[in-house]
């Protein structure tokens, strides 16, 4: 296969993982800067290009785009799609994930579990959010935030009451969560690919923080997860429709409750805990997926052939036309 990899920075571990296991397995795979892409948009020919060059030929996109980035690292994924590559990921399913209070809504109407979590636009009721969501503490989160980055927890009701009108003041989107004390400051994160979970591990944050993220000083180790925990999962990336995602969740009193669905995990952290090779398990499924498109494109073509067979075997030839 001819693969390319919308990345920013090529030197990431989890980037070049993904190189590796694709050269490995005798694919043509490069990395091209998702910013410098530019588009031609037109109703017959759309074209992405980069460097001067049409981006052609490709059978497969695998985007690694950053939060920083969605808008247009979205709209060059969507650019591929409407030149018929297949996506490792859908531009919509990565908007929903990105999303993150759609991306909870989704989940809650499919009855996932989920920290009980509130969201107001005025901070005129903001007494009642707070005890909407069990009381404090509470976990308040920035909508735009990753890797734990403005996330917050407020130990009592007014410094509760004081952080969300402190970010209101910032015209920032929030969401107001129970905190999940029995989890204590560890999660799991759950590696999806397709409809299996492949790895799992338990991050666990340090003493002083309640947030697990590793890119904040925590650490992780492999885990076997519950059959609960198993399904939560994979139902989770189906109703975002990601076929590639890392799940975020927390052991409650009453189940697994789904945190984030990570459209772009990192696979350091991950297989460094697990010993999975988790970037061969991607590029199998980019295999399956191309193998399955071929013997469709094959069967097709069989079918074609028979009915053209048939067709020449009903048509008589001139000679044996009858003469009047």
């Amino acid at each position: 296969m001819k693969i390319a990899m919308l990345a920013r920075n090529a030197k990431l571990y989890s980037h070049q993982r993904l190189l590796e296991a694709a050269r490995s397995r005798g694919h043509d795979i490069e990395i091209i800067d998702t910013l410098k892409v530019y588009m031609n948009i037109t109703s017959h020919r759309p074209q992405a290009r980069y460097g001067g060059k049409s981006l052609t030929g490709f059978d497969a996109i695998i985007p690694r785009i950053g939060a920083s980035i969605t808008f247009y690292g979205l709209a060059v994924l969507n650019q591929f799609e409407m030149m018929g590559v297949y996506t490792l990921n859908s531009s919509e399913a990565i908007a929903k994930s990105r999303d993150k209070l759609r991306c909870l809504q989704i989940l809650s109407r499919a009855g996932i579990g989920l920290p009980v979590t509130g969201f107001a636009h005025s901070t005129q009721f903001t007494d009642d959010l707070i005890d909407m969501v069990g009381g404090a503490p509470v976990v308040i989160k920035l909508l735009e935030g990753t890797q734990g980055i403005g996330v917050v927890l407020a130990e009592t009701h007014r410094s509760a009451k004081s952080m969300i009108e402190a970010f209101r003041g910032l015209n920032a989107n929030i969401l107001v969560q129970e905190y999940i004390k029995e989890a204590g400051s560890s999660d799991i994160r759950c590696l999806v690919i397709g409809d299996k979970v492949v790895a799992a591990m338990l991050r666990q944050g340090n003493e002083e923080d309640f947030r697990s993220n590793l890119h904040r000083g925590g650490h992780a180790k492999s885990i076997r997860i519950t059959p609960e925990e198993r399904s939560t999962a994979v139902r989770s990336a189906k109703l975002m429709g990601l076929n590639v995602c890392g799940v975020d969740m927390l052991r409650s009193n009453h189940g697994p409750v789904v945190m984030e669905v990570n459209s772009s995990p990192g696979l350091e952290g991950l297989e460094k805990a697990t010993n999975v090779d988790v970037a061969g398990k991607i590029i199998q499924f980019l295999e399956s997926r191309e193998n399955r498109e071929n013997r469709k494109t094959s069967s097709k073509k069989k079918v074609a052939e028979k009915s053209a067979e048939k067709s020449l075997e009903k048509t008589p030839e001139k000679g044996d036309e009858k003469s009047e």
